[in-house]
């Protein structure tokens, strides 16, 4: 499981490959993540998970320090971890992971699905049955009824209406997926309390409070939020880079890219460089590992948030997270 709080520290095998400059099939051919010095992973499913602070430490050569033993209401379990401490098989928690009450507080960290330990003990499942015909929300099979560019904006109106919104009510009133409207809800939710947290100085929960969020609801806006201050912070850095890559004729604008978030909990940017004369498609920037060469313009990040390994047109960048704009230029082309 991942201890409450440290879900920020989470690795992959990938991340622990790009940390030491390697290619993760390096890395897995090596077999340093299988000797008994290694950090023992955080769970058991096909992607491994590993605590961050252990990891720095042991490829420091310095003691692996301890995890919290204390078990704590937001604790993240994944799917096993949820189903044993429900005494239910795998097959069961699978159905009701896709309850509202369940899927509304959905983490994934490093690609796999966790839940809070509070909303996964609590959890009752509802009397009433639900069909694919009746029983409220969108019936099975249907199209959503609300273009996404419009989505945002009524999610908004939905959510000044009422602070407790769920899922579940935005996909009754607008006709979407749940997961939609969960995702459209979210992003709201942490919008709005990210400009209170950086106009008052509040944490995350407060801002939730401020705004008449339910605790219980905001687990995933919290993180979000989070990231939203995090990428609002990185956008000077992100213009600079951009005005540099113009002045050097690799791009026809110096406009600063937007910053994503293909996971709640981290920042990333895309910049793609269409002068005829660039030595790349376009450059893709991760808070956690910097920057690399993209070989696609066009779905430069690839799959969300994963950090691909050096190979098949793929470079990584200078070194560190933020290297000057100068910097990473003479790294995307040396004969400058």
């Amino acid at each position: 499981m991942i201890r409450a709080g440290r879900q920020h520290l989470v690795r992959t095998l990938a991340d622990i490959a790009a940390q030491q400059g390697i290619a993760v099939q390096t890395l897995l051919n090596s077999g340093q993540h299988l000797a008994d010095a290694f950090p023992a992973p955080l769970n058991a499913g096909r992607t491994r998970l590993y605590d961050g602070e252990q990891v720095d430490a042991h490829l420091a050569g310095l003691p692996v320090p301890q995890l919290p033993a204390a078990d704590d209401d937001a604790d993240l379990l994944d799917r096993q971890e949820a189903a044993a401490l429900r005494g239910e098989p795998l097959s069961v928690w699978d159905r009701r992971k896709k309850d509202p009450a369940i899927s509304e507080h959905l983490v994934r960290v490093g690609g796999v699905e966790h839940w809070p330990r509070r909303v996964v003990r609590d959890y009752a499942p509802s009397p009433r049955a639900r069909t694919s015909s009746g029983g409220g929300g969108r019936p099975t099979g249907a199209g959503d009824q609300v273009p996404r560019d419009q989505l945002p904006a009524r999610v908004a109106q939905l959510l000044d209406a009422d602070p407790a919104l769920t899922a579940a009510d935005v996909t009754d009133h607008l006709g979407v997926h749940r997961n939609t409207a969960q995702a459209a809800l979210t992003q709201c939710r942490a919008q709005r309390m990210a400009d209170v947290m950086d106009q008052r100085g509040l944490t995350a929960a407060q801002a939730a409070a401020q705004l008449g969020y339910p605790a219980g609801q905001t687990r995933r806006a919290s993180v979000r939020a989070e990231s939203v201050l995090r990428g609002r912070q990185a956008l000077p850095y992100l213009a600079a880079v951009a005005q540099a890559l113009h002045a050097h004729g690799w791009r026809s604008t110096d406009t600063p890219p937007p910053v994503q978030h293909p996971d709640d909990d981290v920042c990333m940017a895309a910049i793609v460089l269409d002068a005829p004369a660039a030595p790349a498609p376009a450059l893709v920037w991760s808070e956690r590992h910097g920057w690399r060469i993209a070989t696609s313009r066009r779905h430069p990040l690839g799959r969300g948030a994963a950090w691909p390994p050096p190979g098949d047109g793929v470079r990584h960048l200078a070194t560190g997270t933020t290297p000057a704009p100068a910097d990473l230029i003479n790294a995307l082309d040396p004969a400058t």
